[in-house]
């Protein structure tokens, strides 16, 4: 039976099921194969912090959303246009998400009384008319998995755990996605277990032919490859991309990488990606505590290695003691915070933006520190050479604040070609520096107002290193207040002095005659970008500013600002930019804040965008 093949742009799918269904599994494998068919892609994974939440229930869903085009795209999409629900608890947590006409692909097998009951469905919506208004296509997904594996030798809770392959051969038809990447790997990945390997592709390919067979489906479609600029491409999670721009960064300036680290939600698949390096001279040290972490990255810095240390937003608590330390040593030294919710535990495995007070504050004394913000899954690979670049060449600590929804997230990513990195050129300390012919450890660089790296060990650099505070040029103990205030204001200046050394902010305004400016930081650069398309397509005139550095602000933020009648500013916090914009540059910016543990819908910022433009026309 031939069927047609519909052409469309785009497509939101949104795979979901109990924490223990491989829904991540699901899409990601969907989602590779999409990248390597050339489509321009956003995800979005969302999953409960529980290892096995309680299965059936409504925290235990897990959902991978996949956003895929053949035009350029800046998010995982606002509401999904396929739902595949494995169970009832699935269908309840999605289905306020889903626009009308949604398609619905439910597992029918699931949806028992005592599965309904358990989510507080006092009917069957698949009989009580509830989804009228969306296509459903009501699939025995688990029976039919058990039935195409009956000849095989695996279990039958073996079978059925196989059914995700089922469900993503099923949507590989119906989109045209390519398989070989997917059945390669689900043969490496079970090589030791042929039986479950033999099994998997089975599932795999009874859904495809499910598809390819039945009447439920007429009609596939095909989305066919994004424009993207020429180059090679891979798809790229944030967390990887800083693991790969903290490789290049040590590459580029010439020094061991050494992470000190302990696992935490959801930071850790950096410490785990930098393990695999060492061939790169890639030193990885998971730590007992977050304390021991960044202590030992501390001491890899003053021994002359790229120190770095990742965590969250609660390790950064136990953290803020050594990285004050770090500022009064005056060492290098790459702080990644992947934000999550909280405060304390918080949210694990949700989004938030909440930790920029506490990157720049968060320390006793005064304990200015550099901080930087990636905007993209892709951007974190930047972001990180940029913060190896100013921690060496200033000698400070930099905090880089990424975020859950970028860490997990992924996006196509031109490699860039190594000629393109900037240059990192890292100078240690090699003999006296002073007139009188002694090692001064505090006799700073005119330009940069860094002191000298001396290495531990270098004949005739012996001095002193600690958090009391030290004379100016000499480091000598020093508790006189002229020479604190001295050094306070120049710790000061040289992390103010980093704005001559950045470039200035941009903004996107193509008419210039624009009089609202969205000023983003971080992980909303693509809601917001989204959303500013859809003004601007309905005929308003907005402008778009996004900071990558939030301490020093770009030189020209000032003036920026001042440019636009209205600046409004979108945050997942409670306004945290916006109250630090009006304190430096006395500027009324208007915050508009969530904090619900997702990124900001499109269609949500641009309602909010025209009505502060209809405030001001």
């Amino acid at each position: 039976m031939t069927k047609q093949v519909r052409q469309i742009d785009r497509v939101i799918i949104r795979f979901a099921g109990d924490s223990g269904d491989g829904m991540q599994l699901t899409g990601d494998r969907f989602t590779q194969e999409t990248a390597s068919f050339g489509n321009d892609l956003s995800t979005l994974p969302n999953f409960p912090a529980e290892i096995r939440a309680p299965a059936g229930t409504l925290p235990g869903v897990s959902s991978f959303q996949l956003h895929f085009a053949d035009h350029d795209i800046m998010t995982p999409g606002d509401a999904p246009d396929v739902l595949v629900a494995m169970n009832p608890a699935a269908l309840k947590a999605n289905v306020e998400d889903l626009p009308r006409g949604a398609l619905v692909i439910v597992n029918t097998d699931e949806f028992t009384k005592r599965n309904l009951a358990k989510v507080g469905y006092a009917s069957n919506p698949l009989e009580d008319g509830s989804l009228a208004g969306h296509k459903v296509s009501a699939i025995p997904l688990t029976s039919m998995t058990v039935k195409a594996l009956e000849d095989f030798a695996v279990s039958k809770k073996d079978a059925e755990r196989a059914k995700n392959m089922f469900a993503l051969g099923l949507l590989s038809w119906m989109y045209n996605r390519p398989t070989e990447g997917t059945l390669g790997f689900l043969k490496t990945k079970f090589a030791h277990r042929p039986e479950i390997m033999a099994a998997n592709l089975a599932a795999f390919q009874a859904g495809w032919n499910f598809g390819e067979t039945t009447e439920d489906f007429a009609v596939s479609y095909e989305v066919k490859p994004a424009a993207l600029p020429p180059g090679t491409y891979r798809n790229i999670t944030g967390n990887l991309a800083i693991a790969y721009g903290l490789i290049a960064g040590s590459e580029l300036s010439g020094l061991p990488l050494f992470l000190g680290s302990y696992p935490i939600t959801p930071a850790s698949d950096i410490l785990h990606e930098l393990s695999k390096h060492k061939r790169f001279g890639v030193r990885t040290f998971q730590a007992e505590d977050e304390i021991s972490g960044v202590g030992a990255a501390l001491g890899a810095a003053f021994g002359g290695a790229l120190g770095v240390t990742t965590t969250s937003g609660p390790g950064m608590v136990l953290k803020a003691e050594t990285i004050g330390l770090a500022v009064m040593t005056e060492l290098p030294l790459v702080v990644i915070d992947v934000q999550r919710g909280g405060p304390s535990t918080g949210l694990p495995t949700k989004t938030e933006q909440a930790d920029l007070l506490m990157a720049l504050y968060g320390r006793n004394g005064e304990s200015p520190v550099p901080v930087l913000a990636p905007r993209s899954p892709g951007d974190c690979f930047d972001i990180a050479i940029e913060a190896v670049r100013i921690a060496t060449t200033y000698r400070t600590p930099v905090i880089v604040l990424s975020d859950g929804y970028l860490a997990n997230g992924s996006e196509p990513w031109r490699i860039p070609e190594v000629d393109s990195l900037p240059e990192i050129r890292v100078d240690f300390a090699s003999g006296p520096n002073s007139e009188d012919g002694t090692f001064q450890p505090y006799l700073r660089d005119p330009e940069t107002l860094a002191r000298p790296w001396a290495v531990p060990g270098t004949p005739g650099l012996e001095h002193r290193v600690g958090g009391i505070e030290k004379s100016d040029r000499t480091g000598d103990i020093s508790y006189a207040p002229a020479n604190h205030d001295l050094m306070v204001r120049t710790r000061q200046a040289k992390i103010d002095g980093i704005a001559r050394d950045i470039a200035p902010l941009e903004v996107d305004d193509p008419d210039g005659d624009a009089d609202v400016l969205v000023l983003g930081w971080g992980g909303t650069y693509g809601s917001i970008g989204a959303a500013v398309r859809r003004v601007r397509r309905a005929g308003g005139r907005v402008a778009q500013a996004h900071l990558r550095h939030l301490n020093p602000f770009p030189a020209n933020l000032g003036e920026v600002l001042r440019g636009y009648d209205r600046v409004l500013v979108p945050e997942i916090n409670l306004g945290q930019l916006a109250l630090l914009l009006r304190g430096r540059f006395l500027v009324d910016v208007i915050g508009y804040t969530k904090v619900r543990g997702l990124p900001f819908k499109a269609e949500e910022l641009a309602g909010v965008i025209q009505e502060v433009i209809d405030r001001v026309e």
